[in-house]
Parts: structure tokens; C-alpha cells; sequence
């Protein structure tokens, strides 16, 4: 029975069937979701909490310790840390990939509420959570700039109506802010005019607590009516605050401007955001608010970001004054050269193999035969790619230009024995189906156990089995389609399209005797690798043995940087450092990295850290790059910025080209960080600075910085409890009197039409740097005495922690640092390792997190997928082959291939990364392609042939010649345009193009050889072991549904 004889002998059937197939793959193709990689969700969960004016070690204690008690025991946490600042704590929970990421927050909900009662009574708000993807950058960054408007004003139209508009496209998660100007009413009180007067802060608070009023007012009936009761409680102006009368002296009123004054002023003074971008003369910085939008999980990032660009133009028609919407960067803009040039490298593939396929033919009906199974295959995958939810981004599109080699190899195989009988004269009919009978068997060989090669995929854990789930299918389904179409459309086309038998051995015949020739010289030179079978075995284990050396010795890395074209720079200045001295030193950078001819603009932001996790000596500028074609590549913008910020003196500067997937959460100043933690405070304090200058000679690393601050200027105030207590003094009364004077206090709210602002208390500007003013405090004693502060505390100076960092419960130091160019994430990480191993004390550990805690589960895990791919496709084919010796043959290339792959990457200075691992994993695919051709055909030989085992192998070699040489250039030539690594995001693509290749060139070469030598040695071990019988009667059977 011949399987593919109804398709053969039904053309309609069969036509329809393809067409249908490419017309629903057309179709899925405009509608599946574009975005740059598959969907990464990685669980997360930030939670904030504030208490303004509390110190970091206040923050750490008494609010991060008590609300991490209750998370560590949610259900799949998986790592927890916690950053503690003056006035803020942000803590970030993960969570296992299998869970929920709702459901994790409502447990995180629930722990925040059971929490209360044990934080401080102070807070001005419950802490609050946000469902964060620390791998998900923002998809566009927007800038709202006005030289009229205030920024209070300015800042309430971005949040009321520009974000409000934006989060209500389609596929946006959040509409986030750096840097906000939210209202606030500020109260500043001169504590001399207070003290004159006897007053106290407790009172000037209580006094605006009762003037600034909401309350229900209730309601009047009056006869027939009914009235609502209002009045007006609320001061909603600071001039109405001057104009309060705050206490009674003496018989005369007490204003508030007679102690100090109010000002319409800002929530959070001490950050600014300014925007900039190129154009003639120097670069001039502009106060704005920064806008980040990001888009759900699974939305298609291509049209969100359009969307939202469509709505820019009527926001800006709307905005008051002379508001202008400026945009930074666009992430779409990268997705689209992403694909075009993915989509161009996929159509050279695919012109690439046709004219191979020409080359070897020599016949335009042949090749058309070939060129029409390609879109039939690569089209229909797409339509399963709908089906089961996949996206269009790099992985995907990237899959089914590597899938253009292997779904033309099975077309080629049936193509060129179909064509072998038309030269021997059978008409087109017969020829089909006598051919495709013959080579069924080897097809669903090929197919299955090339198939089989992604299973591996499937189960991987971590970031790469997110990562290459989506690739492994696309490829394992373009495969299993194209076995089927190259056992159906093929064998049909070749019945109705393959000319005359003259005319196409005519056609042949001149081109061919060059290659009759070369096949000749192979065949000849392949009788003595046969009789020297020993020493093709023994080439085989030096191969295998290279393997393993090289696999040691190549460079490793994790995740490739990307030319997106933005760059992110962190600053931070020494502790200590005033707001103004940091905002001015911001804006030098800012300055320098703007007059650089590739940055198109720069957001900046001054006192606070990126994702919220700095202190307030912390920055961050993003900087939006120029078109491609208009720069040079991002890694050398980045060497230049580097080296124009380096004279900037009283800041550091951090410039990264952020990487396509970031794992990291202890908001390093660099790309990879490795945490010190300890369960001793003052130990790990002691080791980590130590630690990180060691850690910074090493070699192979830069940017070496800690997250430990311990040298922040203080000013303790130290309690006398029993002269306090004498006075009627409360602990209570002196730290509120502190948190009003120097903290910001929230003493009331102010209720607007449409948002809520908070009316702050605080000494004035001039005071809160004179720390004499301390001794002006005055509190309220016994039987309304005033009490002055140094009467119950003493104020000594010193120096304590700007930020307190926690990793899983216990104090922790994240250690953070980039590499130097040309040097590998896998040449440094054994280094630091050592490091600690050497330096550490017991009571103190490090381990590596983020990115490099990923980077070394995946390199862990490599052997073991690699063993396991090798062990499916073996089982596969012993099935398959009813035989364990043949598996054994086929897999003979595979050091060889290995070899090729690993010295192509060092030659060409490329990482063994989770890109090229992937390449490494095809490669086992590919390779056993030419053992099945060869010992498939070799079997059936002895079996219809009775030959030995030495001339059915020889035979099987020379009839099959073209088609191996052809699979393998089509692989090769397919796999060629992502190794030349040409366009956007190739720098990730390139590796696995680099590693297939050589691969495939080396194994090619050795393989001819050292298959049918290890084919020989199994016969002869197998003739040994049965007693003499020959090893194709024992292992094939009479009868085989497959052959006929």
C-alpha cells in the first residue's frame, strides 16, 4: 500500500487542500500579535509603603520586616526583596512561572491587610501593590512640556487626562509616571516668630486640622422644600492659609503670615524631570512630566503603540496653554525593522534554497515543484500559529526561516527519486508513484525524529522554555507539515509537472558531469574510509572528546544586548548630597549626553531611581537614539556617553543599553548583580566594602558599585526619658515635632472636583539647613508650659544608612557590574564565586541574582536537554527502525556537528548563549538527516538486493549523493542570512545562524565518511552478536508496509 497514491492520483483533491491551507495561513498571518519576543509574564509584585520624614532604618524595621514576615508565606514565592529609603519602602515579591499572578495578588493583598496592626499608626496610606513584569520595559515614553503652564498644572492634565485617555486603548496595562508635580498647599513656619509667640508645631497643625474642614452638613426641611446643607470648611488656596488666624495673644490675633507663610507649591519638591532634544546650539532642558505606557500581557505591541500615537495629535489640540506631547522613544518603531528585516532574511532563505535546488536540478518544472511546497509549509504553520495563540515577533518569525531548510529537505528527497525513475524512463504517473512508495519510509524518518528534536523544548523551565516554547513549536509544526505536504502535493506535482524523461536527463547531462565526476572521486575515496573503519572510529572519538573540551572552553552568556535604540543611564551622587547639588549635576550630564550626534532626546529625571528603587541622591536618564542608518550601533554610543560623563566629578554614572529580558530586582546600578546577605547586620556591613573593592580588581569587570550607604549625614536626637517625663514631655510629641519641622507632615487634605491634595507642614527652606534652628523647637508641657526641645534631647551629628536593603527576610549588599568588552558573563561569574569562597566569612553568603542566577540555571540545564534531545531522537529511531544499532550509525555525525558549532562561535566571537544553545539543538535535527538517507537506503539494498554490508552502504552513497549534498546546502544556505547577522535585533539572531552553519559545513564534510565506516563496524558487531546472521535480515522483515 502506497499512502501517497489517492493524493497522487486525485491532483484536485490534493490542490484544494494546499490552497486552502495557504489561504487560512494568510489570513491567521495579518492577525496574529506582533511584539518583540514571545510572552514573558514572569509573576511580580512591587509593594510600596511610605511614612514620610522616617529614616531608612526606621523604614526597614518598622514597616519592610513586618510586612515581609507575611509574604514569605504566600504559596509559590520564589525570591523576595525589599529596598528601604528615607520616607519609602518598595518590596518585590516573585513568584513561580506556573503561578497566577492575580491570585498572588490578592494573597499579597490579604497579608498587606493582616499587616496593619503591626505598622507604624503614622502612615498616611495602607501600602499598595502593583502587578510589575521586571522583564518588560515600557513600550512608549512620552514627554509633556509648557513654558507657561505651571508644572502643578501641568503634571494634573498628563494624570487626569492624557493617562486616563491612554489607559483606555486596547492592550494598555499601565500608564506609569517618573517624577510626579502632584498640588500641595505648603505651610512654612519660621520656629523663632513661633517660639516668640509661644507656640508650638503640634499647634499651628491643630489649628489648620480645624479650619480646613469637610464634613456632612446635612439637610434642611423647610415646608414644601428640602435643602442640602453645604458651608466652606475647606482653605483650598494658600492665600486663604496666610489669612488664618492660628491662636490668641494677649487680646490680638495670630496669623499665620505673622509665624511664616503658605505657598501653592508640590507633593514631593525634592525631584525634577526635564526633557531635551537635538537640534541648533546647545542643548537647552525643559522642566516635564515623563510618561511610561505598558502594554498587557499577549497584546500586540505593533498596534498599541499605534493606537496610542493616533490619539498624541487630539491630546495635544486639547491641552491647555502651549502644552506639547514630545515623544521619546517608541518601541513599535524597533518591532516593525525587527520583522521587515526577520521577513527580508526569511525571503533570502527561501531564494537561496530555490536556486540551490535549480543548481542541482537543472530544471525550471523541478524547482517550481520545490518553491511551491515552501509556501505551503511555511504558510500553513502559520496558521497553526493562530491557532494555538501564538505571536509574530523574532523567535517565531526567526523559526520559520530556519524551517525553510527543513521543510524543503523532505521535498527534495521524494523530488529526486521520483526524478530518478523519470530518467530511467517510466512516464510521470508511475514514476510518482513507484518513487514515492519507495522513499516513504525514510520521509516519516526524517519528519518524526527531526520533530522529535524540539520535545525537549517544551519542558524546559525558567525564562528559556518562556522564551523558546513558541520557537520550538513553530518549528516542530513546520516540520510535521512539510512531511506531509512532501508525501502528498509533492508526489502530485511531479506527476503532472516533470517533463519528457529525454529532455530532463538532457537538461541534466552536461551540468551533472561535474558533479557525476565529484560523486565519482567521493565514491572511490569512500572504499578506503570503509576498509579503515577503524580509524574513521577512531576520528569519530577524538571529535567527541573535542566536544567536551570546547563546550568548557567557549565563552558563555546569557540574554545578547540589543540595538533598540534607547540607552538608560542611572546616576548616583555621594550620600549627604542637597537636592540642588544633584538636580545641577543631573542636568550636566543631561547636557553632555544630549550634544552626542546620535541622541535624538533625553528624559531625565533628579531624585528618584529607576522603577521608583533609588534614594534621594539617585537619577536616571533615558536617552532616545537617532534612526539607524543615522548612527553608529548602540554599543559604541554607549563607549562614547561613557566617556563624556566619566569628567563629571560628584556623580557616578551608570550607561547600559538595556538588554531584551531583565530578571533583575534589587535595582543595581548595572547589568548583573551578585547579594551578600547576612543574618549579622554589622559582619555583613563590615565584609561588603571589602568585598567590592576585591570584586573591582578582578578582571573582566566594570562599573563595580554596592547598594551600601552607610555615610548619609545624621543628626540624633537622643531622648532624656526621665527629664522629659519631668516636664510632661512624651517621646511621642518630641518625634512629631521633628517629623513637622523636617519631615513634610501631613497635617490636612484638601478636596478638589476631581482629585484629593494634602496640605504640608514643615520649618522654612532656610531653617531646615541650619541645624541651630533644632534648638527653637518648642514643645507643650505640662499645664500648657513650653518645654524647648534641648531641654529634654540632646542632638549629637554622625552618620548612618541612606538605604536599607533586605534579600529574603535577611540584610543584604547587592553587588552590582558590567562587563568589559569582549569578555563573557561565563569567564567572570567562576571568578566572583572564588572570590567569596576565599573572602566571605562563615556567617555571610553571596549568590548571584537577576539575569546571572537565570544565566546559570540555563547553562545547568544545557547538558542535560542536550542528552535528552539526543535520547528522544534515539528511542524515535529505534522505534522507527525496529533496531538499536541503526540509531547509533545515524547519530555518528553529531560530534562532528558540536565540533563545527563550538569552533564557529569562537571564531567568530560569538557566546554559547541560550540563542546558539537553540542552534545547538537543530543541529541534531539536521545532521541525522544524512544517516537516515544513507543506512535507509543502504537496508533496503540488502534486503531486495541481498548485498554485503560494505557495497549496499557504498551503493546507497552514490545513489543518494545529490540529495544529501542538496538537504544539507539547503540547510545551510537557509540558515546563511541569520548568520550574516544583517539588521534590527540580528545581534541575537546572529549566534544561532553562526552555530548551525558551521556545524552543518563540518559534519558534512566528515560525515560522507564516517557514517557508512561506522555502519560497517555495527554490521560486523551485529553479525558477531546474532551468530553470524546478517543484521538486515534481522532486523528488517520480510515485509515492510512502509516500502511498499
Amino acid at each position: 500500500m502506497n499512502p501517497c497514491a489517492p493524493f497522487i492520483r486525485r491532483p484536485v483533491m490534493t490542490g484544494v487542500l494546499s490552497a486552502a491551507l495557504v489561504i487560512f495561513g494568510a489570513v491567521a498571518y495579518r492577525h496574529l500579535p506582533v511584539s518583540e519576543l514571545p510572552n514573558i509574564d514572569y509573576p511580580t509584585i512591587a509593594v510600596f509603603a511610605n511614612l514620610p520624614g522616617a529614616s531608612a532604618r526606621v523604614m526597614a524595621a518598622s514597616v519592610a520586616a513586618p510586612l515581609e514576615r507575611r509574604f514569605s508565606s504566600i504559596p509559590g514565592l520564589t525570591s523576595m526583596s525589599s529596598g528601604s529609603t528615607i520616607g519609602s519602602s518598595v518590596i518585590t515579591l516573585q513568584f513561580a512561572l506556573t503561578r497566577n499572578i492575580d491570585a498572588a495578588a490578592q494573597d499579597v493583598q490579604t497579608a498587606i491587610s493582616q499587616s496593619i496592626d503591626r505598622l507604624p499608626a503614622g502612615m498616611p496610606t495602607p501600602p499598595v501593590l502593583a502587578k510589575i513584569n521586571p522583564g518588560d520595559y515600557g513600550i512608549l515614553y512620552l514627554a509633556l512640556t509648557s513654558e507657561t503652564l505651571p508644572l502643578t498644572k501641568l503634571d494634573e492634565y498628563a494624570r487626569t487626562r492624557v493617562a486616563e485617555r491612554i489607559a483606555q486603548v486596547p492592550g494598555v496595562a499601565q500608564v506609569g509616571r517618573i517624577g510626579t508635580y502632584e498640588y500641595a498647599a505648603r505651610v512654612y513656619v519660621n520656629p523663632y516668630a513661633l517660639s516668640a509667640r509661644g507656640l508650638t508645631l503640634d499647634a499651628i497643625s491643630e489649628a489648620i486640622r480645624r479650619n480646613n474642614s469637610s464634613l456632612p452638613t446635612g439637610t434642611l426641611h423647610a415646608g414644601a422644600r428640602t435643602y442640602t446643607v453645604e458651608s466652606d470648611g475647606q482653605l483650598v488656596t494658600a492665600d486663604a492659609y496666610n489669612r488664618l488666624i492660628v491662636a490668641d495673644r494677649n487680646g490680638a490675633p495670630v496669623h499665620l503670615s505673622d509665624i511664616g507663610y503658605a505657598l501653592d507649591g508640590i507633593e514631593e519638591d525634592r525631584q525634577l524631570t526635564t526633557f531635551s532634544e537635538s537640534g541648533p546650539g546647545e542643548p537647552l532642558l525643559r522642566p516635564a512630566v515623563w510618561l511610561s505606557v505598558r502594554r498587557q500581557p499577549g497584546a500586540n505591541t505593533v498596534a498599541v503603540a499605534e493606537q496610542v500615537r493616533a490619539l498624541l495629535p487630539e491630546l495635544t489640540r486639547r491641552a491647555p496653554g502651549d502644552t506639547a506631547l514630545h515623544l521619546l522613544f517608541d518601541r513599535a518603531d524597533f518591532i516593525r525593522a525587527c520583522i521587515v528585516d526577520v521577513e527580508r532574511t526569511l525571503l533570502a532563505a527561501v531564494a537561496l534554497v530555490v536556486a540551490v535546488m535549480f543548481l542541482f536540478l537543472r530544471s525550471l518544472r523541478a524547482t517550481l515543484i520545490t518553491a511551491l511546497t515552501l509556501p505551503v509549509s511555511l504558510i500553513g504553520t502559520v496558521a497553526a500559529m493562530r491557532v494555538l495563540g501564538f505571536s509574530l515577533d523574532n523567535l517565531s518569525l526567526m523559526a520559520l526561516t530556519l524551517s525553510v531548510g527543513f521543510v524543503v529537505d523532505d521535498a527534495v528527497v521524494v523530488l529526486e527519486n521520483i526524478a530518478r525513475y523519470r530518467e530511467q524512463g517510466q512516464p510521470p504517473l508511475a514514476a510518482a508513484l513507484t518513487g514515492s512508495r519507495e522513499i516513504v519510509f525514510t520521509v516519516v524518518s526524517m519528519t518524526l525524529s527531526l520533530a522529535a528534536v524540539f520535545i525537549p523544548l517544551f519542558f524546559m523551565g525558567g525564562i528559556t522554555g518562556r522564551l523558546f516554547g513558541e520557537f520550538a513549536a513553530t518549528v516542530a509544526i513546520a516540520i510535521l507539515i512539510s512531511g506531509a505536504v512532501s508525501l502528498t502535493l509533492t508526489p502530485m506535482l511531479c506527476s503532472r509537472l516533470l517533463g519528457e524523461p529525454r529532455g530532463f536527463a538532457a537538461r541534466l547531462s552536461g551540468p551533472a558531469r561535474g558533479f557525476e565526476r565529484i560523486r565519482d572521486a567521493y565514491v572511490a575515496s569512500l572504499g578506503w574510509a570503509v576498509e579503515h573503519w577503524r580509524a574513521m572510529l577512531a576520528v569519530s572519538a577524538l571529535m567527541l572528546a573535542l566536544t567536551v573540551w570546547l563546550f568548557a572552553e567557549v565563552p558563555k552568556g546569557f540574554i545578547p544586548a540589543e540595538d533598540t535604540g534607547l540607552v538608560i543611564a542611572l546616576t548616583r551622587a555621594p550620600e549627604g548630597t542637597t537636592f540642588e547639588r544633584l538636580n545641577a549635576l543631573e542636568q550636566q550630564v543631561a547636557e553632555t549626553v544630549q550634544r552626542n550626534p546620535a541622541v535624538a532626546a533625553v528624559l531625565s529625571n533628579a531624585g528618584q531611581g529607576f522603577n521608583e528603587t533609588g534614594g534621594h541622591n539617585v537619577g536616571v536618564l533615558f536617552m532616545g537614539l537617532k534612526p539607524r542608518g543615522a548612527r553608529a550601533p548602540a554599543g559604541e554610543v554607549r563607549q562614547q556617553l561613557r566617556a563624556a560623563v566619566a569628567s563629571i566629578s560628584g556623580l557616578q554614572v551608570f550607561v547600559e543599553n538595556p538588554s531584551a529580558v531583565n530578571l533583575g530586582t534589587t535595582g543595581g546600578n548595572a547589568q548583573y548583580q551578585f547579594v551578600l546577605q547576612s543574618s549579622a547586620t554589622e559582619v555583613l556591613y563590615a565584609v561588603a566594602p571589602e568585598f567590592e573593592r576585591r570584586m573591582a580588581e578582578l578582571a573582566g569587570l566594570r562599573d563595580v558599585s554596592s547598594d551600601l550607604e552607610l555615610n548619609n549625614p545624621q543628626l540624633r536626637v537622643v531622648i532624656h526619658r526621665e527629664a522629659a517625663a519631668a516636664l510632661g514631655v512624651t517621646a511621642q510629641q518630641v518625634q512629631s515635632a521633628l517629623e513637622a519641622a523636617y519631615g513634610g507632615q501631613q497635617i490636612s487634605t484638601i478636596y478638589g472636583d476631581v482629585s484629593q491634595y494634602w496640605v504640608l507642614l514643615q520649618l522654612a527652606p532656610r531653617y531646615q539647613t541650619d541645624s541651630d534652628a533644632l534648638s527653637a523647637l518648642y514643645l507643650q508641657g505640662a499645664k500648657g508650659s513650653l518645654v524647648p526641645l534641648r531641654a529634654v534631647a540632646d542632638v549629637t551629628p554622625g552618620v548612618g544608612p541612606l538605604k536599607i536593603n533586605h534579600s529574603g527576610q535577611l540584610p543584604s549588599v547587592a553587588l552590582s557590574f558590567n562587563l568589559e568588552p569582549g569578555v563573557s558573563l561565563g569567564e567572570v561569574t567562576p571568578r566572583i564565586e572564588a572570590l567569596a569562597r576565599a573572602t566571605l566569612p562563615p556567617d555571610v553568603s553571596g549568590a548571584f541574582a537577576g539575569n546571572v542566577q537565570a544565566f546559570q540555571e540555563s547553562m545547568a540545564g544545557m547538558p542535560l536537554l542536550l542528552g535528552l534531545t539526543i535520547l528522544i531522537i534515539y528511542l524515535v529511531l529505534a522505534m522507527l527502525y525496529e533496531h538499536l544499532g541503526h540509531p547509533l550509525t545515524i547519530l555518528t555525525a553529531l560530534p562532528l556537528a558540536m565540533v563545527g558549532a563550538l569552533l564557529s562561535l569562537i571564531a567568530f566571537r560569538q557566546e554559547l548563549n541560550i540563542f546558539s544553545f537553540v542552534g545547538l539543538i537543530m543541529l541534531v535535527g539536521l545532521v541525522k538527516k544524512n544517516g537516515i538517507i544513507m543506512v535507509d537506503f543502504a537496508l533496503q539494498l540488502r534486503r531486495e538486493h541481498g548485498l554485503t554490508p560494505r557495497a549496499a552502504i557504498i551503493e546507497a552513497c552514490r545513489i543518494r549523493f545529490r540529495p544529501i549534498m542538496m538537504t544539507t546546502a539547503a540547510a545551510i544556505l537557509g540558515t546563511l542570512p541569520i548568520a550574516l547577522g544583517l539588521g534590527n535585533g540580528a545581534e541575537a539572531r546572529r549566534a544561532l545562524g553562526i552555530a548551525a552553519v558551521g556545524g552543518l559545513v563540518l559534519s558534512q564534510l566528515l560525515t560522507l565518511y564516517i557514517t557508512p565506516a561506522f555502519y560497517v563496524a555495527m554490521e560486523r558487531l551485529s553479525m558477531v552478536v546474532v551468530g553470524g546472521r546478517p543484521l538486515a535480515a534481522a532486523a528488517c522483515p520480510e515485509r515492510n508496509p512502509a516500502h511498499e
